[in-house]
């Protein structure tokens, strides 16, 4: 009974979407809550809907963390099927539907007796979920993520993509808002996107893809919001999955995510260990026009990061009663880092491009220590009506990052003689802090039948500092700072914000309507020079989401939104990367926050084995923030964010999931999209009009039983910039997994970027420089993973065609 039971879990937590977009215009409400025989909520049951006729199912739901469930049918005669693990099934007969809605009240579930002495298989959500308003993508079910990092899954997912640097970009847009479970994060207050890199794939359940949000979450992120979703259980007793990974490169990894619950008490915890020893390499051509003089010169490096990163979050949930929750945790993480790269700069005699005139080799020995706490308290509290319900958070965040760079350079003429060019050697010093305290509270009522009210605010204080010192050993042995690059820069930031949200449904049109107000405070500080710049700023970001429910599963969707770039911590810190002394890179204390208006129209359509999901966008943001590069004359490059004055952006995605067979399972995407990039206000030439696309295919065989194979393909077509090309990417992984150990083991091989093709090439040209880059942050990985469970289910992939989506 546990297997058939457990097979239907995730088909019916699935068959929510679909059943509320097949509802008719007379549907009423069917609700109640799972409790066990101690008056014990029972969180996450499965609840599904038969009709009396021909026991054929109509819709189903999982109860929330409470217990609590509600669904809606249409006139006539059903009964309902209670499914939860370690507890029997419950038949409620002769449920006589009609126009009013139904409330059941607690209904009991008996414990099995056997409920952890057995394997459980049990269905599994697909690997993406498709919904009007986001995308699910269910980390697990990609074989590729085994032994990879988050940096790593956010490649894998359909419309994002991650270049060399870590940097993360959604339909093309560079300005997306990373959250982790639902809030801020450390890992990417100083890093940005490459901040991910530091967290295991191992703890993550879930990836959350939002491109048109609504004004119940932040406006930060012109492109949208990615909500990556960590793991925690609530079963009853312990339970829990380890994993221990291997691969070449050297990755080495273990993890460890537990959970016991014993009444109203659940503790969970979840630790990730690993080294890994990450390869690069880089190459550079670049000409430089003064008068009628050519200057060339091209750049080889190589890198290697070697880093070991640790991460520990633990917590406790305290059930007050089956309503009321109130949740503790802390998250500490340590990353301590040693990168070593060599570059070497071949320089040519004027006006030539294969008669060298003289060689420098540069290295740089780094040691980089990174360690974060983060402190939860949340409250959920729900009430008799379903949907009715209360949230609390507060959150501090307390992070550290600390550099401490050395940096030899030498220059030989090209028969390799000395050039009478003094050695350098030369340290760089950077400290950086980050302290955070953010306040949450929403609150969402519903009203008449279908209606809903939310409401909320959140109060945001962030104080970030960075103490950097670039200095230059003389001849007597003495330390110099270097003109320009030591000082103290401070930045402070203060953000409020409250939103207000009314949608309702109107027979088979429903529609949202939202406003959030933000103030915004944020200065920033040069201590030595005293340089200080504050901002002040209030704005209004209106939301709209309208659907409208079509025949034969189908719906429409139109929404809108205002979203808002703010400049962040690097985007204005003056500092200059140092290791490479003729590419700097830095931030602009003077950048200014860019807007958008979002429009999209999304159409989702089911079929017997699949669905699939299709939209049209366009945004139109003004004050773009985009990195221009500077070349001198002497052909040393800045490259900083600077405001171009518009960028219109028009496009076309389609997302879907297909079963062709019982063993062969697809899921695919491909954006077509428009940019038309306006920066006059900088430079005339600063113009481009790019069409591009980008597309990713998986597909999934089940050889035999416990055995399965996967291919993914990715495609990331040239686009134009307004100061050049950035070139196609074309890459191949593939993945292999097989269950041992009676199903409570799996065994996964991976080989990520089979060929080695994941390089991000460029052109980028100005009115004196040509500048071509070739770059690969990571060479193509081996991984060998093994995840074991204790007391929890090995989760068996389902036909996409059983209403998961």
């Amino acid at each position: 009974m546990f297997q058939t039971v457990t097979n239907r879990l995730f088909f019916c937590l699935l068959l929510l979407p679909l059943g509320s977009l097949a509802q008719s215009t007379s549907t009423a409400w069917i609700r109640g809550t799972l409790v066990d025989e101690k008056k014990v909520a029972i969180p996450f049951t499965t609840v599904t809907l038969h009709r009396t006729t021909d026991s054929a199912l109509v819709t189903g739901v999982v109860a929330d963390e409470a217990g609590v469930f509600g669904l809606q049918a249409k006139p006539g005669q059903y009964f309902l099927k209670l499914s939860a693990v370690s507890y029997r099934e419950k038949i409620i007969p002769a449920i006589n539907m009609g126009a009013q809605d139904r409330q059941l009240g607690s209904l009991m579930l008996v414990a099995s007796a056997k409920r952890l002495d057995e394997v459980i298989v049990m269905g599994e959500k697909s690997q993406m979920e498709l919904a009007l308003d986001k995308r699910i993508f269910n980390v697990g079910k990609d074989l590729a993520n085994a032994g990879g990092t988050a940096s790593d899954i956010l490649k894998n997912i359909p419309s994002v993509a991650v270049d060399g640097d870590g940097n993360v970009s959604l339909r093309g847009s560079n300005s997306v808002r990373i959250l982790i479970d639902g809030k801020p994060s450390g890992l990417v207050s100083f890093k940005g996107g490459s901040g991910l890199q530091q967290l295991q794939g191992s703890m993550i359940e879930r990836v959350e893809v939002i491109t048109n949000p609504s004004a119940r979450y932040e406006a930060e992120g012109m492109g949208g919001v990615i909500n990556i979703v960590l793991k925690k259980e609530r079963k009853e007793g312990f339970n829990g999955s380890f994993d221990i990974i291997t691969g070449y490169p050297s990755n080495f990894g273990a993890a460890a995510n537990v959970n016991y619950r014993r009444k109203n008490l659940n503790f969970f915890v979840n630790y990730t260990a690993s080294f890994r020893n990450t390869p690069g390499r880089n190459a550079l051509y670049q000409e430089v026009y003064t008068n009628d003089t050519t200057f060339v010169y091209r750049q080889n490096s190589t890198s290697t990061l070697k880093g070991q990163n640790n991460n520990a979050r633990a917590g406790i949930d305290y059930f007050f009663s089956p309503t009321s929750i109130l949740t503790a945790a802390y998250t500490w993480r340590i990353s301590k880092g040693k990168r070593f790269s060599d570059i070497q700069y071949l320089d040519y005699r004027p006006n030539t491009t294969n008669v060298l005139q003289s060689i420098t080799n540069r290295t740089q020995d780094e040691t980089e220590t990174e360690p974060n706490s983060e402190y939860v308290v949340s409250y959920r509290k729900t009430f008799a009506r379903q949907g009715h319900e209360l949230t609390a958070d507060v959150r501090y965040l307390d992070n550290w990052e600390k550099s401490d760079q050395l940096f030899t350079q030498q220059t030989f003429l090209s028969d390799g003689n000395s050039s009478g060019i003094p050695n350098v050697l030369q340290r760089a010093l950077n400290d950086e802090t980050e302290k955070q305290l953010l306040f949450q509270l929403d609150y969402v009522r519903p009203f008449a039948k279908d209606g809903k009210l939310e409401s909320g605010l959140r109060l945001s204080a962030r104080d970030m500092t960075n103490d950097y010192s670039v200095t230059q050993q003389n001849t007597d042995n003495s330390w110099t700072p270097l003109p320009g690059l030591t000082n103290d820069f401070l930045y402070v930031e203060k953000i409020n914000a409250v939103y207000g949200i009314v949608g309702n449904k109107v027979r088979k049109f429903s529609y949202q309507l939202g406003l959030r107000a933000e103030w915004t405070q944020v200065t920033t500080t040069l201590k030595q020079t005293n340089d200080v710049n504050p901002r002040s700023y209030a704005n209004l970001f209106p939301s709209v989401h309208a659907t409208y429910d079509l025949p034969r599963q189908h719906a429409l969707q139109l929404s809108y939104s205002r979203r808002v770039r703010r400049p962040q911590y690097n985007d204005l810190s003056p500092f200059m990367t140092f290791s490479d002394n003729r590419n700097f890179f830095s931030g602009n204390p003077d950048l200014n926050p860019e807007f958008t208006n979002a429009f999209e129209v999304g159409h989702i359509k089911y079929v017997e084995k699949g669905s699939m999901s299709s939209s049209l966008y366009y945004r139109h943001t003004t004050g773009k923030i985009l990195r221009i590069r500077q070349v001198d004359e002497a052909g040393n490059s800045t490259t900083r964010p600077e405001n171009l004055a518009t960028e219109d952006s028009y496009g076309a995605e389609f997302t879907g999931s297909y079963a062709l067979y019982k063993w062969w399972k697809l899921d695919g995407s491909v954006n077509f999209f428009r940019a038309i990039t306006n920066g006059g206000n900088l430079d005339a030439t600063y113009q481009s009009d790019t069409y591009s696309w980008f597309t990713r295919l998986t597909s999934r065989f089940t050889i035999f039983k416990s055995t399965d194979f996967q291919w993914r393909g990715n495609y990331e077509a040239a686009q134009k910039t307004p100061q050049g090309t950035r070139k196609a990417i074309a890459t191949l992984d593939l993945s292999l997994s097989k269950d041992v150990l009676r199903n409570n083991g799996t065994l996964v091989l991976n080989v990520i970027d089979v060929f080695n093709s994941r390089r991000y090439r460029s052109i980028t040209e100005g009115s004196n420089f040509y500048t071509e880059t070739n770059s690969q942050g990571r060479l193509r990985q081996i991984n060998l993973t093994f995840n074991y469970r204790l007391h929890q289910a090995k989760k068996k992939m389902k036909e996409p065609g059983e209403g998961e989506f």
